[in-house]
C-alpha cells in the first residue's frame, strides 16, 4: 500500500477506537456498561444491528462466494424480513416489560435455572466460536498484504477491538458502529464504481450483467425443492426464518442492540429498519462480487488468489511446472476473452444461433481455466499438504490491492477492519453480559455491589477476547467464513429457539421435560451436522421442531411420575 492509503487506513480506525472510548468514557452502571443505559435512538439501534450481523466477513468473503458459485446465498436472507415482523410483535414487548439484560433471564421465570443455563451455554458455545472467526477476517487481510505472520496480526485486531469494548462497553460498541457503517458504505459503493470504470470502454454494465448471468454468477433465485441443496427458495424462506428468528430474537449479541433503545417503539423501528434494508445490502454486495468476476473475465486472474501458497511453491521442487501452468492459464483467459466478445456480439446482433454457440464455446474455454488451475491447485498441494485448497476469502482481496487506485485501497481496508471491529465488539459485549448475568451474577456472587459487576464485566470481556483470538489460529481450515459463520451458528440456534418458543407458547411444559428435549434436539442436529447431507439451513428448523417434539412428549411423562409443571407467565 502507498503512503495515503496508510494514512487513509490508520485515521479512520485508529479514530474509531479513540472516539469508542471517549463515547463510553462516563459509564459508571451495569446498565450504563452492558445496554448503553437503554437511551439509544432508532438509527443508532438500525445500524448497529446491521454492523453487528454485516462483519468482515461479509464484506471479504461475499464477493469471492459469488466469485465462485454465484449469488444463489442470497436466498438465505430471503426469511429475514418474515422475521423481524414476528420478532417486534412477539418477542420485543416481553423483553421490555420485563426490562431483561439478556434473552436469557426471561427462561427461568419460565422454566427453571437449569433451562436458562443451557441455553446461555449454548450462546456462549457458538458466539465465542463466531467472534474467534471475525477476528480472523482482518487478520487475513492484514497478513496477506504486509505479509506479516498471521498469529501476530490476529493478535494486533483482536487487541484493538478488545480495547474500546473494555473500556467503553455497550454505549462504545453501539456509537462507533454508527460510524463504521458509514465507512463500509462509502468503501463499498467506491468499490462497486471502481471495478465499472476498470472494465474495457467496449463494455457497458449491461454487457457485464450479460456476461455474468451467461456464466451463471446471477443465479439469484432457484425453485426447486431439495432438502440437500444449500440454496433454495424454500431453505431461504423457511430455514433462514428460523435462523434469523433466532439470530435476532435469541442471540445476545443482536438482542443486547435493541435492548439498548430507549423505547419499545425505536427497538421496532430498529429491527424493521434491518429488515428491509438487509437483503438490498446484501444484493449489491453479492453483485460486487459478479462486477469483479467480469472483470476477471477481460483481465487474466491469478490462477490462485493466495499469494503466499503460491510463491512458495514456484521456489519448489515443481516450480517450473507451476510456471508453465500459470503461462497456460493466461492463455486459456485470453481465448475465453475473446469467445466472451463474441457472446455479446450475437446477443446485440440478436442471433439465437450464434448466441448458443457462443455460450457453449465460452463454457468449454472456462472448463479448460478450471482444468488447469486444479492441477495448480495440485502442485501447491504437493508442496504443502497443510494449504487450504479454497482461495475464495482472497478474491475480493486481491482485486482490492491490485486495482484500486491509490487512497481508496486504504478506504477499502478501513472498510473491512471497520466492520470486522463492530461485529467482533458487539459480540464480546454480549458474550460478557451473558457471562456476568446469567452465571456469575446468579449463580456465582450473587449480593455483590454494581462496581464489583462492572469490574468483572471488563475483566470478562478481555478473557472472552483473549479466547476469540486463541480460536482464529485455526479458522484457516474452514473454507469461505460466510458459510462457516453461519453454519457454526445453526448447529445451535435451532435448539435454542425451540426453547424460547415453548417458552412464550407452550403453557404446560416443565422445565426438566424443556431442558432434557433441548440436549437431545442438540444431540441429533449434531449429527446431522457429522452424518448426512441436509443443509445447513434445515438444521434450524429440525432443531426447533426436535426440541418442542422431545420437551411436549415429556412433559406428560414427568408429569404422571411426579413432575412438576410450571405455567406460562
Amino acid at each position: 500500500m502507498r503512503t495515503l492509503d496508510w494514512l487513509v487506513l490508520v485515521l479512520s480506525v485508529v479514530g474509531i477506537v479513540v472516539y469508542g472510548v471517549w463515547k463510553g468514557r462516563a459509564t459508571r452502571s451495569m446498565e450504563g456498561y452492558l445496554l448503553a443505559g437503554r437511551s439509544l435512538p432508532w438509527y443508532a439501534v438500525a445500524l448497529s444491528i446491521m454492523a453487528t450481523q454485516a462483519s468482515a466477513i461479509t464484506f471479504l468473503s461475499a464477493p469471492g462466494q459469488t466469485f465462485v458459485d454465484g449469488m444463489r446465498y442470497i436466498q438465505t436472507y430471503l426469511g429475514l424480513p418474515i422475521a423481524m415482523v414476528v420478532i417486534s410483535v412477539t418477542i420485543l414487548p416481553v423483553y421490555h416489560r420485563l426490562k431483561v439484560f439478556t434473552a436469557y433471564e426471561f427462561l427461568e421465570s419460565r422454566f427453571d435455572l437449569k433451562t436458562r443455563a443451557l441455553a446461555a451455554f449454548l450462546f456462549l458455545i457458538q458466539r465465542g466460536l463466531a467472534a474467534g472467526l471475525t477476528i480472523f477476517a482482518p487478520a487475513l487481510i492484514l497478513s496477506a498484504i504486509l505479509g506479516w505472520n498471521l498469529t501476530y496480526t490476529n493478535l494486533i485486531v483482536g487487541v484493538l477491538v478488545i480495547v474500546y469494548t473494555t473500556l467503553g462497553g455497550s454505549r462504545a460498541v453501539s456509537w462507533t458502529q454508527f460510524q463504521q457503517m458509514l465507512v463500509i458504505t462509502v468503501g463499498m459503493i467506491a468499490a462497486f464504481f471502481t471495478v465499472l470504470h476498470l472494465l474495457p470502454d467496449s463494455v457497458s454494465l449491461l454487457d457485464a450483467t450479460r456476461v455474468a448471468g451467461s456464466m451463471g454468477r446471477l443465479n439469484v433465485i432457484d425453485f426447486d425443492f431439495d432438502i440437500t441443496n444449500r440454496y433454495n427458495i424454500w431453505t431461504g424462506l423457511i430455514g433462514g426464518c428460523f435462523l434469523a428468528l433466532s439470530y435476532f430474537g435469541t442471540d445476545q449479541s443482536q438482542v443486547q442492540r435493541y435492548l439498548g433503545a430507549r423505547s419499545l417503539g425505536d427497538s421496532r423501528k430498529g429491527l424493521l429498519f434491518n429488515g428491509l434494508m438487509k437483503i438490498p445490502m446484501q444484493f449489491f454486495i453479492f453483485f460486487l462480487g459478479a462486477m469483479v468476476f467480469v472483470f476477471y473475465q477481460y483481465t487474466p486472474p491469478p490462477i490462485f488468489f493466495n499469494q503466499q501458497p503460491l510463491e512458495a511453491a514456484r521456489s519448489g521442487a515443481e516450480g517450473d511446472r507451476l510456471l508453465a501452468l500459470e503461462g497456460s492459464y493466461v492463455g486459456a483467459s485470453e481465448a475465453k476473452r475473446i469467445e466472451i466478445d463474441s457472446l455479446l456480439a450475437a446477443i446485440d446482433a440478436g442471433d439465437a444461433g450464434a448466441e448458443t454457440l457462443a455460450r457453449e464455446r465460452v463454457t468449454a474455454a472456462d472448463g479448460e481455466m478450471s482444468r488447469i488451475r486444479s492441477e495448480a491447485i495440485e502442485v501447491l498441494q504437493a508442496n504443502d499438504p497443510d494449504m487450504d485448497p479454497s482461495d475464495t476469502n482472497y478474491v475480493f482481496l486481491v482485486f482490492v490491492v491490485d486495482y484500486l487506485p491509490v487512497g481508496l485501497v486504504g478506504l477499502l481496508i478501513a472498510a473491512i477492519l471497520c466492520a470486522s471491529m463492530s461485529s467482533t465488539s458487539s459480540e464480546l459485549n454480549a458474550l460478557t453480559s451473558t457471562t456476568v448475568i446469567d452465571i456469575y451474577k446468579r449463580m456465582i456472587k450473587p449480593e455483590a455491589s454494581e462496581r464489583h459487576y462492572l469490574m468483572v464485566s471488563k475483566i470478562l470481556t478481555v478473557m472472552w477476547g483473549a479466547w476469540a483470538i486463541t480460536f482464529a489460529q485455526y479458522a484457516s481450515r474452514l473454507g469461505s467464513l460466510i458459510e462457516a459463520v453461519n453454519i457454526l451458528g445453526s448447529l445451535f440456534y435451532g435448539t435454542i429457539l425451540g426453547i424460547f418458543v415453548l417458552a412464550f407458547y407452550g403453557k404446560r411444559v416443565s422445565g426438566t421435560a424443556m431442558f432434557v428435549g433441548a440436549i437431545g434436539a442438540e444431540v441429533v442436529v449434531l449429527g446431522l451436522f457429522s452424518f448426512s447431507d441436509i443443509a445447513w439451513l434445515w438444521w434450524n428448523v429440525i432443531g426447533c421442531a426436535l426440541c418442542m417434539g422431545f420437551a411436549l412428549l415429556l412433559s406428560p411423562i414427568l408429569k404422571s411420575l411426579g413432575g412438576e409443571t410450571r405455567d406460562a407467565t
